[in-house]
């Protein structure tokens, strides 16, 4: 039996990211394929806005959802951008815009005092609210320039501790070390009880 899972997401990077992570016999619907809305990110953590994002489109869809909330934490900014990295740089997200913003506020800020860790939580939600969360952690420092081309967000500035930034690594590479693949990992045991269930895919208790 296949299992139809709703990514609460429209970021593309993402999407394609979880699919390669998840095995074969899960199809992944992202919130475009639905026609459903993002939903606002009104949480204080990157925890509360998985939770939200898989809550409210698990309801909305009638499906089983997976939200995921991501944010770079630099500890030269007390853990900024955090919860806000998707919206650093203010307005809509823009990934050019916010690398840029995290670069000037980091100015002058030594190497060596740039350490930062990519975080990332990821919430199962059924329609009835049923609700698991897991949670990836990768670390590194902030470069003081971009490089690479691969990825997206902060990948061109992270600098990983093998020498090269996210966006110099190919995506199976990435897939393999990212904190979305750790916190997928973890909960993916949940996603294979589902499918084994025999009256629905999104029976997770």
């Amino acid at each position: 039996m296949r299992c139809q899972l709703l990514v609460a997401s429209s970021n593309q990077g993402k999407i394609r990211e979880i699919r390669a992570l998840l095995p074969s016999d899960i199809t992944v619907f992202s919130l475009q394929d639905l026609g459903l809305l993002s939903p606002e990110e009104t949480g204080a953590t990157l925890r509360e806005n998985a939770n939200l994002k898989a809550l409210q489109e698990a309801k909305a869809s009638g499906m089983l959802a997976l939200g995921d909330d991501s944010g770079l934490e630099v500890e030269a900014l007390e853990g900024a951008p955090g919860v806000r990295s998707a919206r650093f740089a203010g307005g809509p997200p823009d990934d050019a815009k916010n690398r840029k913003a995290l670069l000037s506020a980091l100015d002058g800020v030594p190497q060596a005092q740039r350490d930062a860790r990519f975080v990332c939580a990821v919430t199962i939600a059924t329609p009835d609210g049923v609700v698991r969360t897991s949670e990836g952690v990768v670390n590194g420092t902030i470069l003081d320039h971009e490089r690479g081309s691969n990825g997206f967000g902060y990948d061109s500035v992270f600098l990983l501790p093998d020498g090269r930034t996210v966006a110099e690594l190919l995506d199976e590479e990435k897939n393999a070390v990212s904190h979305r693949s750790a916190a997928i990992r973890e909960i993916l045991p949940l996603l294979r009880r589902a499918l084994a269930q025999p009256d629905s895919c999104w029976s997770i208790q």
